[in-house]
């Protein structure tokens, strides 16, 4: 697209069917550059993939040739292929349905980056379910629970 700039950024939320603790610390960076090529192949720029067992945060410079819901697709299906070839689960790996999306301006873009970095150590504090449900409320996104991910806490 001639004469079209764009400067977008999204962080992405996405999760493990029924939040199990699949993603193992031992092959978890793995995934994660997986993840990255995949975003690098659709013609996006992969800023840091971190998450825990249970879910994964994308920090993705998205342009405007590819819708986030096709990218997200993309992601899940070829990572849950990926994980389901390793054999490093028992069963079948999957990712639940939907996915968060939350917009950022470029002077926030290293404090989204450190929140990442540190998933680990942020989860030792706070649960995913009040990670997200304050996500949603930041960014004032209505929601009705039974639509919100399949919590198991």
């Amino acid at each position: 697209m001639a004469g079209t700039f764009t400067q977008i950024y999204i962080q992405a939320v996405i999760v493990v069917e029924g939040r199990a603790n699949l993603l193992q610390k031992t092959w978890r960076d793995e995934v994660f550059k997986y993840m990255a090529g995949i975003v690098k192949n659709k013609g996006q720029k992969p800023i840091i993939i971190n998450g825990v067992a249970d879910h994964v945060h994308l920090f993705i410079g998205l342009k405007p040739s590819i819708a986030i819901s096709d990218l997200l697709r993309d992601i899940k299906n070829n990572t849950s292929n990926f994980i389901n070839a390793k054999n490093w689960v028992s069963g079948k790996f999957s990712w639940q349905e939907g996915y968060g999306a939350f917009s950022y301006a470029h002077s926030q873009m290293d404090h989204v980056y450190q929140y990442i970095l540190n998933q680990e150590e942020h989860h030792q504090k706070r649960t995913f379910r009040d990670e997200y449900l304050e996500f949603l409320k930041r960014f004032e996104v209505p929601h009705e629970e039974r639509y919100l991910f399949k919590w198991v806490d």
